[in-house]
């Protein structure tokens, strides 16, 4: 049976998500904080975590953005194949949902038009659109900001398949390596492998919204989440790339199917607020 959905109610939720998002922090990376506080060596690491939970506290109780960088809204939305929705455009229905909740909000309008003339949209749109549709008779919505401190740090790798899973894993490791302090750690890795270019950016940008904590059910792509959160955290950059045991407070993995000619891997990493937020309708 068709159900009827009307866009006005995407936008309602698309607009609450953009501001609850932006104040508070997920539980998954709260509980990951904490736990990382606990086990940080390095004592000016330990006190830069500290900082950040302060920050976190201050945000929630006085009703402003965990951090000043409120990110491009990027969408996600999951469309029941049963689901028919009315009363307008989808995409313009997106697009108001963000316009509303940053400026209802008073978050940071960070989009420019166009990324060469660069005149703010001063409302924050257009966000980023990603839809697929799937069985049943609902809509599950995703919005996810991303600051571009963390996002400018972030890499594809056209690797050749001979290079295998080490070049997989000396792939992750550069990228973070080269972001260093820039990409705002600790920090969470998302990987893609496999696929295409646009595949693999893909899917590590949907790495990034599982939460802190799981893994992936392929027990060798587990086992190297785990490797490569450990040599991660090896580095040395640690919080606030001020040197420590807590570069990274994940590595979350995405695999796909690809050509007999190519192993593409791309890595997107996010900063230590890693914001992700998801409503179902």
């Amino acid at each position: 049976m068709i159900r009827e959905i009307q866009v006005k109610d995407i936008t309602e939720n698309i607009k609450e998500m953009c501001i609850n998002v932006n104040y508070s922090l997920s539980d998954d990376m709260v509980c990951a904080l904490g736990k990382a506080g606990k086990k940080e060596k390095s004592e000016l690491g330990r006190q830069i975590l500290d900082q950040l939970k302060e920050n976190l506290q201050i945000a929630e109780a006085d009703s402003i953005p965990i951090c000043q960088d409120t990110g491009m809204a990027v969408v996600f939305l999951e469309i029941g194949q049963d689901v028919h929705l009315i009363g307008g455009s989808l995409e313009e229905a997106v697009n108001e949902g963000v316009r509303r909740g940053y400026t209802e909000g008073y978050l940071r309008k960070s989009v420019v038009g166009d990324p060469l003339i660069r005149e703010n949209t001063k409302d924050n749109t257009p966000a980023v659109l990603h839809t697929r549709i799937v069985d049943g008779d609902k809509i599950r919505i995703t919005v996810a900001p991303k600051g571009f401190g963390s996002e400018n740090m972030s890499r594809v790798f056209m690797l050749k398949p001979a290079e295998g899973e080490e070049g997989v894993k000396n792939a992750v490791l550069t990228a973070v390596q080269d972001a260093g302090p820039n990409a705002c750690p600790p920090m969470v890795v998302g990987v893609g492998i496999g696929g295409t270019f646009e595949k693999c950016a893909l899917m590590a940008k949907e790495a990034l919204l599982r939460p802190v904590g799981s893994h992936s059910e392929i027990p060798y792509i587990k086992e190297m989440e785990e490797e490569l959160l450990q040599r991660i955290n090896m580095l040395g950059i640690g919080p606030g790339g001020l040197g420590g045991t807590t570069t990274a407070l994940a590595v979350n993995i995405k695999t796909y199917p690809t050509h007999i000619a190519g192993l593409p891997v791309a890595v997107n990493i996010c900063c230590h607020v890693n914001r992700h937020i998801v409503r179902i309708i």
